[in-house]
């Protein structure tokens, strides 16, 4: 079984959490029982999150050795200038190493989406930009990392596709079977 979720924001990729007090989770959502998470989507960010209760599949959708594209919506603050943006296809520097080239583009328009609750800060006097990053690694927070790297720090990130698998029309908590 092979299920597409729309995470919403501030809700952990797990199906429990210790910390106090709680935070939300998977239990939340009404997913089928005995499926898991194939790979993680930070607490702070929003999208696709694929669950299966496939072993090998999850491993197939995971492990970098496959390679399996990811692409993300990335709301960045500051001037998306040609210059950062082709750092990010280059493949930037980062503390745990360099991170292989990334697929990059500016988007002319915001993608359409929820509202985000709650919603990322408006700043009159500061440009934000859209990107849509496509990556095949899967570090911890990579993404952000990287924008942050070439002076593109995240506001928002939306996981729209992994592999083959989209998002599509699915609303933050729904999911459907794939």
């Amino acid at each position: 079984m092979l299920i597409a979720f729309n995470k919403p924001f501030n809700v952990l990729c797990q199906f429990t959490d210790r910390s106090q007090p709680p935070r939300a989770t998977l239990a939340g959502f009404g997913l089928p029982p005995n499926v898991y998470a194939a790979g993680r989507l930070d607490y702070d960010s929003e999208g696709l999150l694929l669950l299966t209760d496939d072993g090998g599949l999850a491993h197939r959708l995971t492990d970098p050795k496959h390679k399996q594209p990811k692409t993300y919506w990335v709301q960045v603050e500051g001037v998306a200038s040609e210059d950062k943006l082709q750092a990010l296809r280059d493949g930037v520097q980062l503390n745990d190493g360099p991170t292989l080239p990334a697929g990059v583009k500016l988007l002319e328009t915001a993608p359409t989406l929820w509202e985000r609750d709650p919603p990322v800060r408006f700043r009159k006097t500061v440009p934000d930009a859209w990107l849509a990053v496509t990556i095949t690694e899967g570090r911890n927070r990579q993404v952000r990392r990287m924008t942050a790297a070439v002076g593109l720090p995240t506001l928002r990130l939306v996981r729209a596709s992994m592999g083959p698998h989209a998002l599509g029309d699915l609303q933050p908590g729904q999911w459907r079977e794939i």
